[in-house]
């Protein structure tokens, strides 16, 4: 029997959920994962060990009961509304549970007065975590994942095109991290929270690379050229619309594009490359960050219908043609439709002093739109 605490594990079956359980099973230390189903992935996850405890991370009853007998947490807010909720929730039965560490999956955009409704949420939901002295807490602070830009892979597959609203191609604005390589971050913070309590991290990919470059890794990952196509916000938001349950994009509600197109604008504004990349992966996480050529490949192994075809081409001519022809959620009536909080003077990272001045490299202070 472990002597080692156990852990949980919120939103377990995420991006980056499931690899922070797998990594902390392989270190040796029970794992008790909260999902809202079971299914395949629960069921991978208990193959490899976890305890699988199945409820509403929304509902306090059944974050207390998922607290019970742990000691540390991995704090994960799902992927939908509602985010702040979840924070409440969360921290209100980690007070009750005395739980000793938590890590807790930031944001690198969080800021007071952010025009994105979830990154307020994020921001508050910082705080509160904070709020109970007896707690230590590690913060995880991510950009844009590695993962967003495999949304595109279908299309880049079968007809060579990478296409996100991403700015100039050859303008270096990321350093994409993998979710394994986040996970290992948070994985390193929980099992040693004497190094890591009171301190914020921000897992990068190696470099940072441009849209042209994200296009080229596709490429050699598929065995075709694929070239970058930037294309604007509206067609974007189509595109989650048109296609439904179709694809990988259908995670995404007009909720979720409401915030991803504040997201791109950050993207091009320059905010993801502020302080990138970072050696946290190496340091914290002790292991080499993946490079996108690297995460494209384990992604193209994993869907086998990616292979160029006639037949899949011809369904992504369709595909695209269904784009075009469909009409662009109304952002205005999504966010009364959502009440989402509308601030008065909402503002964009690199045009936030507070921002800036938390963010920054110290030796390097960038003005506003350099990126741009």
């Amino acid at each position: 029997m472990s002597t080692k605490p156990k852990i949980l594990v919120t939103s377990a079956t995420g991006k980056t959920g499931t690899p922070t359980v797998l990594q902390l099973l392989e270190k040796g230390f029970p794992v008790r994962a909260f999902v809202r189903k079971l299914d395949h992935r629960s069921k991978a996850l208990e193959n490899a060990g976890a305890e699988i405890f199945v409820g509403n991370q929304y509902s306090i009853t059944d974050m207390r009961a998922a607290m019970a007998g742990v000691k540390r947490a991995y704090q994960c807010a799902p992927a939908a509304a509602n985010p702040l909720y979840f924070y409440a929730a969360f921290t209100a039965a980690a007070y009750e549970a005395e739980l000793e560490h938590v890590v807790t999956l930031g944001q690198w955009l969080s800021a007071a007065n952010h025009h994105s409704p979830m990154t307020q949420a994020v921001y508050m939901g910082d705080i509160l975590i904070q709020m109970r002295p007896e707690m230590t807490v590690t913060t995880i602070n991510v950009g844009w994942f590695a993962d967003n830009y495999m949304v595109g892979l279908e299309t880049a597959a079968q007809l060579g095109v990478f296409s996100m609203p991403l700015g100039d191609g050859n303008v270096k604005k990321n350093a994409a991290p993998s979710n394994e390589d986040i996970a290992s971050v948070s994985v390193g913070a929980l099992v040693d929270p004497a190094t890591h309590a009171g301190k914020t991290y921000r897992p990068t990919g190696p470099e940072l690379i441009s849209p042209n470059e994200i296009a080229a890794a596709m490429g050699r990952a598929l065995g075709r050229e694929v070239k970058y196509r930037d294309i604007p916000e509206k067609m974007m938001l189509k595109a989650f619309k048109a296609l439904g349950t179709q694809s990988a994009a259908s995670r995404y509600s007009d909720a979720g594009g409401y915030v991803l197109r504040l997201y791109a604008d950050e993207y091009r504004r320059g905010a993801f490359a502020v302080n990138a990349p970072t050696r946290d992966v190496a340091i914290v996480g002790g292991r080499t960050p993946e490079s996108m050529e690297s995460i494209a490949r384990r992604y193209v192994a994993d869907r086998p219908e990616l292979k160029p075809s006639f037949t899949g081409k011809l369904k992504s001519i369709g595909t695209l043609l269904k784009i075009l022809t469909t009409r662009a959620p109304d952002m205005n009536a999504v966010a009364a439709e959502r009440d989402f909080v509308m601030l008065k003077d909402p503002t964009f990272c690199l045009d936030d002093a507070v921002w800036r001045e938390t963010h920054e490299p110290k030796d390097l202070k960038l003005v506003a739109g350099q990126f741009a």
